[in-house]
């Protein structure tokens, strides 16, 4: 993930200071190790320690070691936390919230964010996206996917749209379809496998 200017919440500083704060807050029960924060956000270890380092000293993170491994969470008894809680939810939510939506389900080989979330993410000028568009690679179940993409909708106050497509029509090179031509022409988030970009 490049560093530069966030599109999806200009107000802050960077991407992964966005990512890093989603996966904290919209988890705030959990701990995590930078490198582990790192694998789950798609940045190395040394962009995670100087977004905590920040994030810890503004009060935003909270920190303990265990052993030699520094372990941050969200700071959840401050007054910006149920606030930024959701507005990170509606902005860097879908990849967090959606990885943890579809890892329970069967027959996912991979999944990714599409259309004017993933622009956004990536960079791309434009409005606030009124949506959020995932594609799933592999076998699961279309039911359970309804599931998933209702939970996460309600999660990140928006409709989630996901679609499927079975592992051949994805390994199509080039693609015969003209939407997965289109997928793969424009921005993606992976949301599944977890792990960088």
């Amino acid at each position: 993930m490049k560093n530069g200017g966030p599109t999806l919440l200009p107000l802050l500083r960077s991407r992964t200071q966005g990512a890093l704060l989603a996966l904290l807050y919209l988890h705030p029960d959990d701990e995590y190790s930078l490198t582990h924060v790192a694998r789950l956000v798609g940045v190395s270890v040394a962009s995670v320690h100087h977004e905590a380092e920040r994030l810890v000293e503004a009060g935003y993170l909270l920190e303990r070691r265990q052993g030699n491994v520094r372990l941050i969470r969200a700071a959840t008894d401050t007054i910006v936390a149920r606030p930024l809680t959701d507005l990170l939810a509606v902005t860097y939510g879908p990849r967090p919230v959606l990885a943890d939506a579809l890892r329970g389900v069967a027959g996912i080989s991979e999944a990714v964010i599409f259309g004017s979330w993933a622009a956004r993410y990536r960079g791309e000028p434009g409005p606030i996206p009124a949506d959020v568009d995932v594609l799933v690679i592999g076998d699961a179940d279309l039911d359970d996917l309804d599931a998933a993409a209702a939970a996460a909708s309600r999660a990140l106050h928006r409709p989630v749209n996901i679609q499927r497509v079975r592992p051949a029509a994805w390994a199509e090179d080039p693609p015969t379809d003209p939407f997965l031509t289109s997928v793969r022409e424009r921005p993606r988030v992976r949301l599944l496998p977890e792990g960088s970009e």
